[in-house]
């Protein structure tokens, strides 16, 4: 070829036709495609647009019933949890800049010298 792509259209009718043969049994989406020469992608397209489309596969939940409300309601609880777990990290945080303004204000490592002797004498002065 000299560069040029070749397109195909189809008519309405042919489409129709090959939508009617699948849907009926006749041949199925791959069969036809070998058949008539069209992509299956084609194929679904058209089942799409022309067909019943109860051959195009689908996901389908099924449940129990409250299992949706307590699928809420878990998602309510783990977002709560998250929440207080930032807020324990930001209580964290703030604790621990506190204990270090401290300990440059004294010139005393807290964390060492918790409890002891000379901790009590500093923190009366």
């Amino acid at each position: 070829m000299s560069g040029k792509e070749l397109h195909y259209r189809y008519s309405e009718a042919f489409k129709q036709k090959v939508v009617v043969e699948i849907e009926s049994g006749l041949h199925s989406i791959s069969d036809s495609s070998k058949l008539y020469g069209v992509s299956t992608k084609s194929i679904r397209k058209w089942l799409c647009q022309l067909g019943k489309n109860h051959l195009i596969g689908k996901v389908v939940r099924e449940e129990m019933r409250g299992e949706a409300d307590r699928l809420k309601q878990l998602e309510k609880e783990n977002q709560e949890l998250e929440s207080a777990l930032a807020q324990a990290h930001l209580k964290i945080l703030a604790l621990e800049s506190t204990i270090e303004s401290v300990e440059e204000m004294y010139q005393v490592d807290f964390k060492k010298n918790f409890g002891t002797q000379t901790l009590k004498g500093i923190l009366k002065k």
